[in-house]
């Protein structure tokens, strides 16, 4: 069946006065949410060269936006070899897979759009053999609940039913449409004790069978196993009260909304030192009251739950990604609140379900939480109280974490992050997504001048512990003093994870197209910590990438391969791309490039995860 693989395909304007919105303007009225701006395109009577030029460049820039969150409908269970047009395979690339998840549709048969991140989990696989010189590639749906229910598999129709959290359906059931937990398994992929999964934010992973890339089926990780648990909370009237609005909640979030009492995170750590997998889960009623329930697990290679660990906190906290340390869980807490109205809206069908949360921009700082891996004895520092970093930030994703003791007793923690300002982070407007129209605004991921600083930066976070656990100092400071532009996706060869690491890749923009300054990203850097210098190598114009992953290949830092998805929306086309590491920033980083056929061209993944032929757990 010939596939239905594009949702938006660039009209050409058939009236003077279209309207869009700039890509590169934004505003901050009220609350801190930025605003849409529309333009006019220069109708007929303008004549100038220049200014027809101009809004042309955004036009295009719009439409180029759009292309990049295209739909795939077509799957391949087969492998399909893929040609080099650059380069050629290096032959000591390590044997493996390079799984990458991300949304795969955006659009029904029947008029609803969703949300990027409600968009139903697409996995794709690519298998390296260095040594035949050979690339193959194949992309299957994840047969998810939601997934099965809303496609037609004899009609290949797709009729979305379920809400999701990020997204309104506009010829599909609003009032009284309780499916709003769509677990569509599109965040993140997890190859542990030679099993394969995919994960999502707020339920069981899905189990997918590694060499046909089949569903298996949930695989419910946290319930299977037992473990030792250290349940530390505050006791009080507050608490009481809360409580009793838990368990109000419970009945209508587990049951009427079918959400999982923990909800787990797509964010999982390896601890390479110990060789255990870890996990963290929130309580779904504490999404809607002031305060936090996080689990964490520790697995062993055959998923034996080694440790599984609760801890209360006394905030309103959104976590997406964390942190681990070798006494410690890290967790940066980006603060949240209930939007009274918003919640209304949304129970209501009017508006997705994630207008019920807003940021929490009440305080200039930022708390961190430093959890023991371990019970504590009555002299350690008092988890429950947050060291207050000096600034405010909302982390989005961690690089590294690592700590080290000194011949005092006392130890420094650092840790490598991205993130950006509550004054841009918006819910509603994450990638741009505009629920009322079904578009995708680039304005909403870009910003002004002056407004640039705003956008996701990596940093360093430095804390400095005495011996008796007290923090003496938290600082918070850029990764690189000289690297000032948009960055995100932060990565590390991971035989170097805990470690005091000396080189970070990410992803970053060039800004050579002014009518999309910051994001999409087209450039990788590199940075060397030690010389506090970057390196950067970038795709052509009209091309984007996503997140880079490390391949090691050697016992240095930088000994490997960096593998990055090109997707050039000029030619609706995607590419694997594979660099020197050690090289970037020189004519020679680009070693392979090779295209997937234009009849599997797929949209902007997640994140992705390297496993090797021989992996063992």
């Amino acid at each position: 069946m010939q596939a239905k693989a594009y949702n938006f395909i660039p009209p050409k304007p058939s009236s003077p006065s279209i309207k869009l919105p700039p890509p590169n303007v934004i505003s901050f009225p009220g609350d801190h949410v930025p605003q849409e701006i529309s333009i006019a395109i220069p109708s007929q009577q303008v004549t100038s060269k220049t200014s027809t030029s101009i809004q042309e460049k955004k036009l295009a820039a719009y439409w180029d936006y759009q292309s990049l969150f295209v739909s795939q409908r077509t799957e391949t269970a087969n492998p399909v070899s893929l040609r080099v047009v650059e380069g050629s395979i290096p032959s000591d690339f390590p044997l493996g897979t390079y799984y990458l998840t991300g949304p795969g549709l955006f659009k029904d048969d029947f008029g609803s759009t969703v949300h990027p991140l409600d968009g139903h989990g697409y996995l794709r696989a690519f298998t390296i053999d260095g040594a035949k010189g050979e690339i193959t590639y194949m992309a299957r749906y994840i047969k998810t609940a939601a997934q099965v229910e809303e496609h037609d598999g004899e009609t290949g129709e797709w009729r979305f039913t379920h809400r999701g959290p990020f997204s309104v359906l506009k010829n599909g059931k609003k009032i009284g449409n309780t499916k709003v937990m769509k677990n569509v398994a599109n965040t993140s992929v997890l190859r542990w004790g030679d099993r394969l999964f995919c994960l999502w934010e707020g339920g069981a992973p899905y189990e997918i069978e590694s060499a046909s890339l089949d569903t298996v089926g949930k695989f419910d990780l946290i319930n299977n196993s037992n473990g030792s648990i250290l349940d530390e909370h505050m006791v009080d009237h507050r608490w009481d009260v809360l409580d009793l609005a838990a368990g109000i909640l419970k009945p209508i979030l587990y049951g009427i909304f079918n959400m999982p009492p923990k909800r787990l995170l797509s964010h999982y750590k390896i601890d390479t030192k110990r060789n255990r997998l870890l996990m963290m889960s929130c309580n779904a009623e504490d999404m809607l009251l002031p305060r936090s329930t996080f689990t964490f697990y520790e697995f062993d290679c055959n998923f034996k739950m080694l440790q599984k660990l609760e801890f209360k906190l006394q905030e309103h906290l959104m976590i997406h990604d964390w942190a681990f340390t070798d006494s410690y869980y890290v967790l940066f807490g980006n603060r949240i609140k209930l939007d009274i109205l918003g919640s209304l809206t949304a129970v209501c069908g009017f508006t997705p379900m994630i207008s019920a949360l807003s940021v929490n921009p009440s305080k200039s700082t930022s708390p961190i939480y430093l959890l023991p891996r371990g019970p504590k004895d009555e002299t350690s520092r008092d988890w429950k109280l947050p060291i207050e970093a000096p600034s405010q930030m909302w982390v989005l994703h961690v690089g590294n974490a690592f700590e080290e003791k000194d011949h005092t007793g006392n130890t420094q923690i650092k840790i490598q992050a991205s993130g950006c300002s509550y004054k841009w982070f918006n819910f509603q407007k994450m990638f741009g997504y505009n629920w009322q129209n079904g578009k995708l605004d680039p304005s909403m991921m870009n910003a002004d001048k002056g407004e640039d600083k705003l956008l996701p930066r990596l940093i360093e976070v430095s804390i400095n512990l005495d011996a008796t656990e007290n923090c003496e100092k938290c600082c918070v400071v850029p990764l690189n003093n000289e690297w000032h532009r948009a960055t995100d996706f932060p990565v590390i060869n991971q035989d170097f994870s805990g470690s005091n690491n000396k080189y970070v890749y990410a992803a970053t923009c060039s800004g050579v197209r002014p009518e999309l300054p910051h994001f999409p990203f087209d450039t990788i850097v590199k940075f060397n910590n030690v010389k506090n210098s970057t390196q950067t190598w970038s795709v052509d114009t009209r091309r984007f990438i996503g997140e880079p992953i490390f391949i090691s290949n050697g016992s240095g830092e930088d000994d490997g391969y960096l593998l990055v998805v090109e997707y050039a929306v000029s030619e609706q086309r995607s590419y694997l791309v594979i660099l020197d590491a050690k090289s970037i920033g020189e004519t020679n980083a680009l070693v392979a490039k090779l295209e997937v056929p234009k009849s599997l061209n797929f949209p902007l993944g997640f994140h992705g995860f390297w496993a090797p032929r021989c992996f063992k757990s």
